[in-house]
């Protein structure tokens, strides 16, 4: 009798073993290529994992790196989704027709000012340049008016910034196509002359600001807001400068869905969901970003997205796929 039973345990649970092995073939997965930091996007990743069963599979690294990367790859990439800090990796990236057209359902869900002209990638949230000041150390009414005026000898070794950053160098980007190539690496040259203070990536440029090491820094407007959450009275405060001058570029984190991949829809739901109204009040009440969709409570700490919108200069996203020939000049100009 116990032995009849043991058989039957052992018949069913092997069917059991076989119905799981099965299902996990079956199982939907996708790899993303992310340039946005782990920290920053892991808990909305898990929440569409949480919420579809799909797996996602991420390559977390530098965004400027993972754009080289797909370059080299090309069509063998294991990649579905390429997930990018700004504009300019996408524009390269799109610019070697890597990218699938999205369908116009998802492109339709954003402004035209957000999303690619043939619609190779879409927005995910939008974020600012700005100048970051030691409110200690530094009065109001002293700050500059331009990016430019940064290179004036007052400011000699008081500013910070962060060459090997993506953001950066899509910054570096526009302001070649805004004001040209000899201006713009004029502007390096001039801040490098100047005692510009080099950081690795953003945050380190508002520690060092705290720290005392420098008096300005050019860091992308939520990392001082991450600062602020934990210490309301954190000695840093930011500004932009006059209306339409360069330094004030607005660029967004986007999307783009591989050619190459196999399985396009399940990766499309994944850009659907990150444009979904939960996913945008999370750019925006987490990690301090804009949206790009309607219908999802502001911050109070963000100038408000019209107004913003009013004091950059008309440039177009679409414009910054040139990344190689920043990376150029910047090496050129002993930046790199």
């Amino acid at each position: 009798m116990f032995k009849n039973r043991s058989i039957i345990f052992n018949y069913f649970f092997s069917i059991f073993l076989l119905l799981v092995f099965i299902g996990t073939l079956h199982a939907e997965t996708i790899t993303l290529y992310s340039g946005r930091s782990k920290s920053l996007v892991d808990p909305i990743i898990q929440q569409f994992e949480k919420e579809t069963g799909i797996e996602v599979k991420v390559n977390y690294a530098n965004t400027t790196q993972l754009a080289a990367k797909l370059l080299t790859e090309g069509k063998k990439s294991p990649a579905a989704l390429f997930w990018a800090q700004d504009a300019g990796a996408l524009g390269a990236v799109s610019k070697e027709k890597l990218f699938e057209n999205l369908p116009k359902s998802i492109l339709n869900k954003v402004p035209k000012i957000f999303r690619h002209d043939d619609g190779y990638w879409i927005a995910t949230s939008g974020r600012a340049r700005v100048l970051a000041y030691s409110s200690e150390r530094v009065k109001t009414e002293d700050l500059p008016e331009s990016v430019f005026e940064l290179t004036q000898s007052k400011w000699r070794d008081k500013v910070g910034w962060a060459p090997l950053n993506a953001s950066f160098q899509a910054f570096v980007t526009a302001m070649r196509e805004q004001v040209g190539e000899k201006r713009t690496e004029k502007w390096l040259r001039d801040m490098k002359d100047n005692g510009t203070k080099t950081y690795p990536k953003n945050t380190p440029i508002i520690e060092a600001l705290d720290a005392g090491e420098i008096d300005l820094g050019l860091p992308n407007h939520y990392y001082l807001f991450r600062f602020k959450k934990g210490n309301s009275k954190f000695p840093v405060e930011q500004t932009f400068f006059k209306a339409k001058d360069a330094g004030n570029l607005v660029n967004v984190a986007g999307i783009g869905l591989l050619k190459n991949s196999d399985n396009k829809k399940t990766a499309l739901k994944f850009i659907e969901f990150l444009l979904s109204p939960k996913a945008q009040q999370y750019f925006v009440s987490e990690v301090f970003e804009y949206p790009v969709t309607e219908g999802v409570i502001p911050n109070a700490n963000l100038l408000p997205l019209e107004e913003l919108l009013k004091i950059v200069p008309k440039f177009d996203l679409n414009e910054m796929d040139d990344l190689e020939g920043t990376i150029k000049l910047l090496r050129r100009a002993g930046i790199m």
